[in-house]
Formats: C-alpha cells, sequence, structure tokens
C-alpha cells in the first residue's frame, strides 16, 4: 500500500473516530481537529475560551504538531498553564494543499504517537 494510501485511511479513522467522540455524528474538519489537539495539549479541556484563547489553542495544537519536524521547539508553561513554543526553522512556503497534507500526516502521527489510532 503506498504512502498517500496509509496517510488518506489513517486520516479517516481519525476523523471517524473524533467526529463520533466529539460532534455527535457530524464530521470534523482539519480546523476543528487541530482546536481540539490545542484543548488536549492545554488540559483544561471545562473552560470557556474568548475568540482569541481560542486562536491561541489552534496555535498551541499546530506547535506541538509541528514539533516533531522541527520547525518548535517546546519552551515552558506559564503561569496561567499554557504551553509556550519557540521558532527552531521557519517553516518553507506550502501551496494550501501541501500545507493540508502536512497538518494531516503530522495529526496522524500525533494520534498514532498517543495511541488513540493504530
Amino acid at each position: 500500500m503506498s504512502r498517500d494510501q496509509i496517510l488518506k485511511e489513517r486520516w479517516e479513522q481519525v476523523v471517524s473516530k473524533l467526529s463520533q467522540q466529539f460532534a455527535e455524528g457530524d464530521t470534523l474538519d482539519l480546523d476543528a481537529i487541530i482546536y481540539l489537539i490545542g484543548l488536549q495539549e492545554l488540559q483544561q479541556p471545562h473552560r470557556q475560551f474568548t475568540k482569541d484563547q481560542k486562536l491561541e489553542l489552534m496555535h498551541i495544537a499546530i506547535c506541538r504538531l509541528l514539533e516533531p519536524y522541527g520547525f518548535y521547539d517546546f519552551d515552558y508553561i506559564d503561569n496561567e498553564g499554557w504551553p509556550h513554543y519557540k521558532v527552531k526553522e521557519q517553516l518553507p512556503f506550502l501551496k494550501s494543499g501541501e500545507q493540508s497534507i502536512l497538518m494531516k500526516e503530522a495529526i496522524v502521527n500525533y494520534f498514532l504517537e498517543t495511541e488513540y489510532i493504530d
């Protein structure tokens, strides 16, 4: 089976499992999954968040997802429990489709690492 086919199947497994768990049957999109990862990383799931904090949650998720690729490095957790990352290497310019593939691959790897999927 090709690498692309494996990624596609694992991505569908992630979307299906998260959608069943968090969206009552609706299908979660990429941004919603990134947001959920941000919540997981913050470990404060029952808080109410402002619009800006929701964007920060997505930023946390992106940093965490791209850390294994060498783009970010975990720095510290602040007094309110928010993780902070520092940029190790600037992201290369990617077309929209390339960005989507990179993020899907990073998300699949995240959920493989956490054993949410196999």
